[in-house]
């Protein structure tokens, strides 16, 4: 597997022979172009790291702590934690960056150095080009003298103090949550979740969790995206425990899904939306999403008076967008919620919270809530790149193909709009793969919409 250097962070699988991976040389390169652009503005970096359970996380965080101490560059180390600490911590410590060791919804043999500026979000686009750019060439580094090396500060207690702030915001109305007597199934996938959500939940006044794959191994129990395939263990729980809802994270607690009192799923694509309506209904504004995004969203936020907007996939472009029309909130389709009341990052706890205020305020059940909203089908494919295949070709063939006779947007990928239904072809961010996402009134319409192109997309690869 070849590693991945992009916007999303420097990612890959660890093992295997130098060049086709995530290996202690390419962690250790990468960490110390990061320091050196970190050491640009400061004279004396503090950076703040936290990790996921991946087994390979102590491993990967010896090596980019000990690189960035060597460079005299001062660490305060979380431990195991969520992105969305780690990025909060950044700001709340005066740190001048951070780095979270996590590949997010990737699979164990997965890892990646997610990098954050001085405000605890990602790096630039400009600013990762020169982190990749110093990562081949590093001749010049200067290390620190031995009086000058760099600090570790052991610093495991701020995942207590995000969840209290989440607590304490006046969108969270904890008195009803605890007047509801809520039961919840949890899956903590033996990740940072298993610690980190049911405190939350506890902090909230619920205490009535079960809890599955509840230990920190980093073995995760399923494939770790939240998915509808990957959770049929957390459905059957949440049926046969009689459980009120199911909570599912990914393995760093940015991305979150909810399960249905009868074991359906709310679909990781409707949390933005159900805690969108929840605050607009509150206090009106604009909202943005990525292009592969649902359109409820964008429904969601007209019925309230506001306006909707459209980014590039990545969470750094959503910000970008969110700042730049000054949405409320926003987040992704992944079941990532961005809310700039907190910070400017996906935030899985907030996403509970908020969510759990909205449905102890409407008082239906799970499935009820969801026909409360907006309906539309996605459907979620994928081609695996192979030698040779060239993205940005066989994407522009799409382009000419379609440009004429329907709605086309270039910004990221191809994404083409349809009267009642639409498809976006891009290249990932994080996996050697052209997602293709499709969206339609019903799952078969969306199932059949993305067929349809994985297969125009392998007659136009087989023609090159």
């Amino acid at each position: 597997m070849s590693l991945i250097a992009s916007i999303s962070g420097i990612r890959g699988t660890i093992g295997g022979v130098l060049g086709e991976g995530l290996s202690p040389i390419d962690i250790q390169r990468y960490a110390l172009a990061y320091g050196q652009l970190a050491k640009t503005k400061h004279a004396r970096p503090k950076i703040v790291i936290g990790r996921d359970a991946r087994i390979s996380g102590e491993m990967v965080y010896n090596i980019v702590s000990g690189s960035l101490v060597g460079m005299g560059i001062d660490i305060v180390n979380l431990g195991l934690s969520t992105t969305p600490t780690v990025e909060k911590a950044v700001k709340k410590l005066g740190a001048q960056g951070g780095i979270i060791l996590t590949a997010s919804h990737n699979p164990k043999q997965w890892n990646a150095l997610k990098l954050l500026n001085e405000v605890g979000e990602f790096i630039s686009a400009e600013e990762g080009q020169k982190v990749i750019d110093g990562a081949r060439e590093l001749d010049n580094l200067i290390f620190a003298e031995v009086d000058e090396l760099g600090k570790i500060i052991e610093d495991h207690g701020l995942l207590d103090w995000h969840i209290e702030e989440i607590v304490q915001m006046k969108w969270t109305n904890r008195s009803s949550i605890r007047s509801k007597s809520i039961k919840v199934v949890v899956d903590g996938i033996n990740s940072s979740g298993s610690i980190a959500v049911p405190k939350l939940l506890n902090a909230l006044g619920i205490e009535d969790i079960i809890l599955l794959n509840g230990d920190t191994s980093g073995n995760f129990a399923h494939n770790p995206e939240p998915l509808a395939p990957h959770l049929q263990q957390i459905c059957q729980s949440v049926v046969d425990e009689k459980a009120d809802l199911g909570i599912v994270v990914d393995p760093d607690v940015d991305r979150l899904c909810f399960v249905n009192e009868d074991g359906s799923l709310f679909g990781e694509e409707y949390t933005l939306v159900a805690v969108a309506d929840y605050i607009l209904s509150i206090e009106k504004g604009s909202t943005v999403s990525n292009l592969s995004s649902t359109r409820a969203l964008r429904e969601v936020t007209m019925k309230h008076g506001g306006k909707y907007y459209a980014s590039a996939v990545g969470e750094v472009n959503v910000v970008a967008k969110m700042k730049e029309v000054n949405a409320i909130i926003g987040g992704e389709g992944n079941g990532g919620v961005i809310f700039p009341d907190s910070h400017y990052g996906r935030d899985a706890l907030m996403g509970i919270a908020l969510f759990l205020s909205y449905y102890a305020q409407k008082g239906l059940k799970m499935s009820a809530l969801k026909t409360t909203l907006p309906q539309f089908e996605m459907a979620k494919s994928k081609i695996e790149l192979e030698a040779g295949m060239n993205v940005d070709t066989l994407l522009n063939q799409m382009y000419l193909k379609y440009r004429n006779v329907e709605q086309c947007n270039t910004e990221d990928g191809l994404k083409i709009d349809f009267a009642d239904s639409w498809v976006h072809l891009r290249k990932s961010n994080t996996e050697p793969i052209i997602r293709i996402y499709s969206e339609a009134n019903t799952s078969a319409q969306a199932e059949s919409l993305a067929a349809r192109f994985v297969q125009e997309l392998r007659i136009e690869a087989q023609g090159n």
